[in-house]
């Protein structure tokens, strides 16, 4: 009964799933200034919001057939999608309070917006003229936020019976969306790469930088490194980094028989191989883990580890200058939180040097790997 169950249920999320699009890009370029102060970063952010909020708004007049339709979906929660909406209301006008604190220094996409009324109206109405010093970018960015707005919202068609980063299961999950305005987290999930690879070059950069971000790896990739390395190697390799889990090898958590195990396992190599760069967190492969994980979390000291920036750098449609243009376009919409790259794809060599030399005079903030460790913890 038990195996009955659990392929009816696995068919019924089968069907209720088409193949997506193609993730979203923007071509930074189109935007005519770099984000060389704080608040140019806000200039191009408000133009971000607003035009997230005019996609956003527009959805609110198809009917559930529509949705269906454009989100190339067969099966859809509606009362998730209802729910998604208004988060993301919510999330856009504290956004757009936030960038508008410097309309004093540059008034461009400014408008009085105080409230969610006026959020809204000021959302329905925007719209950029063809002689404007933005011209070039206003359909770019139409294109963009149409198609990542089909994104978050066939993750919440799907949601809460196909896990995702669109939504949580309880208070042992995060996904940054609590961070301060204009700080960010790097994380990198899948690795460690096989040497000579990515992750080798990826940690030594970061410590040059001084900087540090949480990497989640895979129990099997972490035993083939140190059967081919030592433990010394391994170590020296993740210095000043924090390593989380994924689980023993990349699949859904969700409908896994041994999904318990694959964390403990993991999360055991970990702890005895790398205790001084551990941290008791789980990053669910594709976002899917079951809804009623939360007990065995709580009861392992696990939180999950989520996201809301994606990089898709994993998408074979994307180059690594596509995929450095999307974060930084999610940054500017979002304003703050985790940033979802992959050390297994050498993208992220080319993405994340370009992204921090574009953000550097922007006034963000980068937040160590440790700050993320839960409170109950008490640090490494």
């Amino acid at each position: 009964m038990r195996v009955a169950l659990f392929l009816s249920t696995w068919l019924l999320c089968l069907g209720a799933m088409a193949t997506p699009n193609e993730p979203a890009t923007l071509d930074r370029t189109s935007w005519p200034e770099p984000l060389t102060s704080p608040a140019l970063f806000d200039v191009a952010s408000r133009a971000e919001i607003l035009t997230f909020a005019h996609a956003l708004l527009a959805t609110e007049a198809l009917d559930e057939n529509a949705l269906k339709q454009r989100l190339n979906l067969k099966n859809i929660n509606l009362d998730s999608i209802d729910t998604v909406r208004q988060r993301l209301w919510r999330q856009l006008l504290v956004n757009y309070n936030a960038a508008q604190q410097s309309c004093d220094q540059d008034a461009s996409f400014c408008y009085l917006i105080e409230d969610m009324p006026t959020l809204r109206e000021q959302a329905g109405k925007f719209a950029v003229a063809d002689d404007s010093f933005y011209a070039a970018w206003a359909e770019p960015s139409r294109e963009f936020h149409r198609r990542y707005l089909d994104e978050q919202l066939r993750l919440a068609a799907l949601f809460p019976q196909t896990g995702s980063e669109i939504g949580l299961y309880g208070a042992h999950e995060f996904n940054g969306a609590e961070m301060n305005d204009r700080l960010f987290l790097l994380t990198f999930a899948s690795g460690p790469s096989q040497l000579p690879g990515t992750t080798d070059w990826l940690t030594d950069y970061l410590r040059k930088q001084s900087m540090s971000a949480t990497f989640f790896v895979l129990g099997n990739s972490l035993q083939a490194r140190l059967d081919k390395t030592s433990q010394q190697a391994v170590r020296s390799l993740y210095k000043g980094q924090c390593v989380g889990v994924q689980g023993w090898e990349y699949r859904s958590h969700s409908h896994w028989q041994d999904w318990q195990n694959s964390i403990l396992r993991s999360n055991a190599l970990v702890k005895q191989q790398l205790p001084d760069s551990h941290v008791p967190l789980f990053r669910p492969p594709y976002g899917q883990r079951r809804a009623d994980s939360g007990e065995f979390f709580q009861s392992q000291g696990l939180q999950v580890a989520l996201w809301n920036i994606d990089s898709q750098d994993k998408a074979a449609s994307l180059t690594a200058e596509q995929s450095a243009h999307r974060v930084l376009t999610l940054m500017l919409l979002w304003r703050h939180g985790v940033i979802a790259f992959h050390d297994t794809q050498d993208k992220v060599r080319t993405a994340l040097p370009w992204l921090l030399k574009a953000t550097a005079q922007s006034g963000l903030g980068w937040e160590g790997c440790e700050d993320r460790m839960p409170a109950s913890d008490g640090g490494r």
